[in-house]
C-alpha cells in the first residue's frame, strides 16, 4: 500500500545560519536609518490626514440612532454563520450541499484546490466571504450620511475586509501551510528576507517588489520600436517613429500620454504595442514624453503643461513634416489636458488638430469613482504642505493610491507571493511599467486636484482659464472618439461617457472590456482576448447605451483606426525623423523617460 506524502525538506543548519545573519544585518542598518530620519522629520500635521475619522465617527453615530437597524444587521450575521455551518455539518456528514458564499469568479484568493477540497478550509473561505459581504452591506446601508463621507466609509471598510482575508495569513493560507511543510520553513525566512528588502528599497516605507526590475531595461527590451527625439523643452521631449511602410497618411498622428505615468505603457513589448501597430498601419507616430519633474518645475502650471506640452508640440511637428494639421490622442490625464487644450484653441481659431481620441479619459468628475475618496479640502491641505518641502509629490505616493484601487491584486497578492510564499516576484512588462513612477509638480498636481476633482470646474464654461484664454468645451466641434473600459476603476466608464453630450461635435463613444490598462493595450490576437461594444445612438443615461450596445469579439484597435481613416488625408511618401527641418537629438525612446524617481 502507499500514500501520496509531501517531501519534508530538512532545512541546512549553514543556510539557515547565513540567511539569519543577512537578515540580521539588515535589521540594524534599517532600525538605524529609521532613528537618523526621526531626528529630521517633523511630525505629522494632522493624526488623520486622509480625514477617515471623522467619516466613521458620523458612520456610528448614524448607527447608533438606529438601534433597530443595527439589530436587524446582527441577526442577518448570525444568519448566514448559521447557514455556513449548517452547510458544514451536513458537507462532513456526506451530504451533497450548496456553498452558501462563493468567490466571484475573478477573485484569485481562493484558486488552490483546497479551499474548495478540504473542509475546514471550505468553511473559512465562506465564512470570510459572508461575514465581508454582511459588513460592506451594513455599512452601505446606513442612511443619512454625506455623500464623500459614504464613499469613504465603503471605501476603507472595503480595505478592512481586503486586509482580513484568510488567504493574507500564514495558519490560514493552504498553500502556505503546505510549502512551509514541504520547504522545511525556508519559505517564511525568503519572505522575511523580501520584506527587509522591499524596506530597505523604500527607506523605511514598505515598497513591495511587484516584479523582477532587473529583467528589463527601456529602450533595451521594453519601450523600444525605433525612433528619434526631434524637439525637446524643459517640460516634454518630442518622439517621432520611423515608419515601416512606403507611404503614410497625410495627417500625423500626436499622442499625449498621463504625466502620472510613462508614456511607454503604449509601447511595451513588439506584441502589444499600440505605438508600434499604429506605424504599421502606415501612420507618422509622434508622442509626448514627460519629464519626470524635480523641485526646480515646482511652480509650473496646468496652463505651462497645455502650452509647453501639445502646443509646443503642434509647432514642432509641423517643423519636422511640413504638416500644419494632425490627429490627436489623449490618454487618461493627458487626455484631460487635451480636452482644455482643444477648448483653448478653439476659443482663439486654432484649428490644427482636426481629430481627437480619447482613452479612459475624464473631464466631468462629478462621479470620480473611487479616487475621489482622497480628494476633500482637509487631505488636500496636508498634501499641499507636504509637497511644499520638496515642491514635488512622490510619484510612490501615487502609486499607492492607485494600487489600493485594486488592493487584493496589487497589494495583497504580492504580499502572500513574496513574504507568505517567500517567493521572488515573476518578470512582468506592465508591472515593471506600474513601478516606474513619477513625479508630480506642486502648483500643477494641487490646481488638477482642486479646479477638477474637488471642483468640477472644467465642465463649466468659463470657469477656467488657460493663458487668459476661457475654457469651454462646447466649443470642442472636431470628430471625437473616446474608448473607455468596462472595468476601469480610475477612470469610471459611466463618468466617462457623460463627455458624448458636452462636446460640440460628432462623438463615437467605445466600450472595451477589462480595465484601464488591459481595456487599452489589447491588441488584435487570436484568440482574441476581450472584446469590445458600439452604439450609434448616445442616449442620456449610459445604462441605456450600454443596453442597446453590440459587443464585438476582439480588439477595438482596428475599429478606431477605421473611424481615423476617414480623418488621417492622403497617402504620402513615409517621413524619416531628422529628413525634415528638425534634427534628430537621440535615439527614442529619449533620455526623459529613463529617469528614476528613485
Amino acid at each position: 500500500m502507499s500514500t501520496d506524502r509531501h517531501e519534508v525538506r530538512q532545512p541546512d543548519p549553514a543556510e539557515v545560519a547565513d540567511a539569519m545573519g543577512r537578515i540580521a544585518e539588515q535589521t540594524q542598518r534599517l532600525t538605524r536609518d529609521f532613528l537618523e530620519r526621526q531626528k529630521d522629520e517633523e511630525a505629522p500635521a494632522s493624526a488623520d490626514p486622509l480625514n477617515i475619522g471623522s467619516a466613521f465617527f458620523e458612520l456610528t453615530r448614524r448607527l447608533m440612532a438606529n438601534p433597530a437597524q443595527l439589530v436587524e444587521a446582527q441577526m442577518d450575521f448570525w444568519r448566514a454563520q448559521m447557514s455556513v455551518w449548517q452547510s458544514a455539518t451536513s458537507r462532513a456528514l456526506g451530504g451533497d450541499v450548496e456553498p452558501a458564499a462563493r468567490p466571484a469568479r475573478d477573485d484569485r484568493r481562493f484558486r488552490d484546490p483546497a479551499w474548495q477540497d478540504n473542509l475546514v478550509f471550505d468553511y473559512i473561505k465562506q465564512s470570510y466571504l459572508l461575514s465581508a459581504r454582511w459588513l460592506l452591506n451594513t455599512v452601505h446601508d446606513v442612511e443619512g450620511l454625506d455623500r464623500l463621507d459614504a464613499r469613504k466609509v465603503d471605501f476603507y471598510t472595503r480595505q478592512f475586509v481586503d486586509a482580513m482575508s484568510p488567504s493574507n495569513f500564514l495558519m490560514t493560507n493552504p498553500e502556505v501551510l503546505r510549502t512551509t511543510v514541504e520547504s522545511g520553513g525556508q519559505n517564511l525566512v525568503n519572505g522575511l528576507g523580501n520584506l527587509l528588502s522591499d524596506l530597505e528599497r523604500g527607506k523605511g516605507r514598505l515598497a513591495i517588489s511587484m516584479t523582477d526590475t532587473d529583467a528589463f531595461e527601456v529602450g533595451g527590451n521594453i519601450a523600444t520600436s525605433p525612433g528619434s527625439v526631434v524637439w525637446q523643452n524643459e517640460l516634454m521631449q518630442l518622439v517621432q517613429y520611423s515608419p515601416t511602410t512606403p507611404t503614410v497618411r497625410k495627417r500625423p498622428l500626436l499622442i499625449v500620454p498621463p504625466w502620472i505615468n510613462k508614456f511607454y505603457i503604449l509601447d511595451l513589448r513588439e506584441r502589444n504595442s499600440f505605438i508600434r501597430w499604429a506605424v504599421s498601419q502606415g501612420l507618422t507616430v509622434f508622442v509626448i514624453s514627460w519629464v519626470n519633474p524635480d523641485g526646480d518645475l515646482a511652480d509650473t502650471s496646468f496652463a505651462d503643461y497645455v502650452i509647453n506640452g501639445p502646443l509646443a508640440a503642434l509647432d514642432a511637428i509641423e517643423q519636422a513634416t511640413g504638416e500644419r494639421e494632425v490627429n490627436a490622442i489623449g490618454y487618461c490625464i493627458g487626455g484631460t489636458l487635451m480636452a482644455a487644450t482643444l477648448a483653448r484653441m478653439a476659443a482663439t481659431g486654432d484649428d490644427r488638430i482636426a481629430s481627437i481620441t480619447f482613452f479612459t479619459t475624464m473631464v466631468d468628475f462629478e462621479e470620480a469613482g473611487d479616487l475621489g475618496v482622497f480628494v476633500d479640502e482637509q487631505q488636500l491641505e496636508a498634501l499641499e504642505e507636504r509637497m511644499s518641502k520638496d515642491g514635488y509629490l512622490e510619484g510612490s505616493d501615487m502609486a499607492t493610491t492607485f494600487n489600493m484601487l485594486r488592493a487584493n491584486d496589487l497589494i495583497w497578492s504580492f504580499v502572500v507571493n513574496n513574504y507568505l510564499l517567500g517567493r521572488e516576484p515573476f518578470p512582468f512588462d506592465l508591472l515593471y511599467w506600474n513601478s516606474d513612477s513619477t513625479r508630480m509638480p506642486s502648483a500643477m498636481h494641487s490646481y488638477y486636484l482642486r479646479e477638477m476633482y474637488l471642483a468640477n470646474r472644467l465642465i463649466e464654461p468659463e470657469a477656467l482659464e488657460i493663458d487668459g484664454v476661457g475654457v469651454d468645451l462646447s466649443r470642442i466641434t472636431i470628430p471625437v472618439f473616446i474608448l473607455s473600459t468596462k472595468e476601469d476603476h480610475i477612470a469610471p466608464w459611466m463618468s466617462t461617457y457623460r463627455a458624448t453630450h458636452i462636446y460640440g461635435g460628432p462623438v463615437r463613444f467605445c466600450l472595451a472590456e477589462s480595465g484601464h490598462i488591459a481595456g487599452v493595450i489589447n491588441p488584435p490576437a487570436d484568440p482574441p482576448k476581450y472584446g469590445y461594444y458600439l452604439n450609434r445612438r448616445k442616449p442620456a443615461s449610459p445604462e441605456k447605451w450600454f443596453e442597446g450596445a453590440d459587443r464585438h469579439d476582439g480588439s477595438w484597435w482596428p475599429e478606431w483606426r477605421r473611424w481615423l481613416s476617414r480623418h488621417a488625408g492622403a497617402k504620402v511618401p513615409a517621413r524619416t525623423p531628422g529628413d525634415g527641418a528638425l534634427p534628430v537629438i537621440e535615439n527614442a525612446p529619449g533620455s526623459y523617460v529613463k529617469a528614476s524617481s528613485s
